[in-house]
């Protein structure tokens, strides 16, 4: 098994691919470039058959018996995996908050939707909280009524994965994009 350094990450390559003449069994079971299985043949005859198509033959399954080798490009394998590494390196999504008050202006609310819209966009997580103060905690009629405007208002952008709950001094909820 071969390690790579990434980024100071180390990532495990879980194959060595062997190709054309560092192959060195006699026979081979061979698939070709549309995954036909074409039996078992010499390696010559193997070698052969992926140089008339211009592709490379590569032993994709070393421990098999006899070994399965198959013909395909082997820079396209290479950048393929190259890709897949990266793919499991990047973050999936991140979760953004968008702190709200029980008495905000209408633009400002103009706003905060704008901001949910463009984050749910870009495929992050929001949390939506309103904080209380003091005395704001009598008035958690409108705090709902805000809520249920901002799901309705982002529904085509985006869905609730968690509903408005109050905990403590806030009521949070969280949407997700639809996508």
């Amino acid at each position: 098994m071969q390690f790579l350094q990434l980024g100071g990450v180390s990532i495990t390559q879980q194959q060595k691919y062997r190709i054309n003449e560092k192959i060195k069994v006699p026979e081979v079971l061979l698939i070709d470039e549309e995954g036909k299985n074409l039996g078992v043949l010499t390696i010559s005859d193997a070698i052969h058959l992926a140089q008339e198509s211009e592709l490379d033959l590569v032993e994709v399954s070393p421990e098999a018996d006899p070994p399965v080798c198959r013909i395909l490009d082997y820079g396209k394998l290479k950048y393929q995996q190259k890709k897949k590494v990266q793919q499991k390196r990047k973050p999936k999504t991140h979760q953004k908050e968008v702190r709200l008050r029980p008495r905000i202006s209408e633009h400002d609310i103009q706003v905060k939707l704008r901001q949910i819209r463009d984050f749910m966009e870009h495929g992050d997580k929001v949390l939506i909280t309103i904080n209380f103060r003091g005395r704001e905690m009598v008035h958690l009629d409108g705090s709902n009524e805000l809520m249920n405007r901002i799901i309705k208002d982002c529904e085509d952008a985006g869905k609730v994965e968690k509903a408005p709950k109050l905990e403590g001094r806030r009521i949070s909820m969280v949407m997700v994009s639809k996508s």
